[in-house]
């Protein structure tokens, strides 16, 4: 049985989202207190993490950027009233796994939360952590990504646009499908958020690591 904590202040909103997932089989855990959020999330008995921006005392995104530069690896999706983009892209940079819009439909909360929990869950059976092509590797445990045996920092969604690639070596994939993939929510098709990251991949990877297929979208070389 999956347990969740749920980082929300709102008591309306917690008991809402705590009623749904406990009919639906899942544990629950509700806390509005900034560093016993903290402790929960680094508390490897929870399975995901629900994590409101808005909580009192402490800003959401600071919570955060605690938990996962302490280890934290649960799932976490954040909570938000603020259709801010720069907010929302800032979670996901600052290593959200996904996000949902209050007010939210509940099914859409739960197919995200059972999305992210499938996603984890094959992780962590995986006996390969390693992925490499050429010069570039990826070990999947540390989230560490090396070049020629250097280290290099990318953010949360970096590693996860470049592993994407990884696993679909000498695939070409169209932006549509990075989106659906990296960012894993409905996004604007007009935006040109995948080409800013692919360029960001290449200025920390190597200018020629990622083939640009015209018409078609991106393939990793080697």
């Amino acid at each position: 049985m999956n347990r969740i904590v749920i980082a929300e202040d709102e008591k309306r909103i917690a008991s809402f989202i705590e009623k749904g997932l406990r009919a639906n089989g899942f544990t629950t855990l509700v806390s509005a207190e900034p560093q016993e959020i903290v402790s929960l999330g680094l508390d490897t008995g929870f399975d995901l993490m629900l994590l409101d921006l808005g909580l009192p005392g402490k800003d959401g995104l600071d919570i955060l950027e605690e938990l996962r530069g302490q280890g934290a690896t649960l799932p976490i999706i954040i909570l938000t009233a603020c259709d801010d983009l720069d907010r929302k892209i800032a979670g996901l940079e600052g290593g959200a796994d996904d996000y949902m819009t209050k007010p939210f439909s509940f099914q859409e909360l739960l197919a995200r939360i059972r999305l992210r929990l499938r996603d984890s869950q094959s992780v962590a059976v995986k006996e390969k952590i390693e992925l490499k092509v050429g010069s570039i590797s990826l070990n999947l445990r540390t989230r560490k990504v090396y070049v020629d045996g250097r280290e290099v920092e990318l953010s949360a969604r970096e590693f996860t646009a470049i592993e994407t690639l990884i696993r679909h070596r000498g695939q070409v994939l169209s932006r549509e499908q990075l989106l659906d993939r990296v960012w894993g929510y409905n996004y604007d098709p007009g935006s040109n958020i995948v080409d800013v990251y692919i360029g960001y991949l290449r200025k920390k990877l190597g200018s020629d690591c990622i083939e640009t297929v015209r018409g078609m979208g991106y393939r990793l070389r080697g």
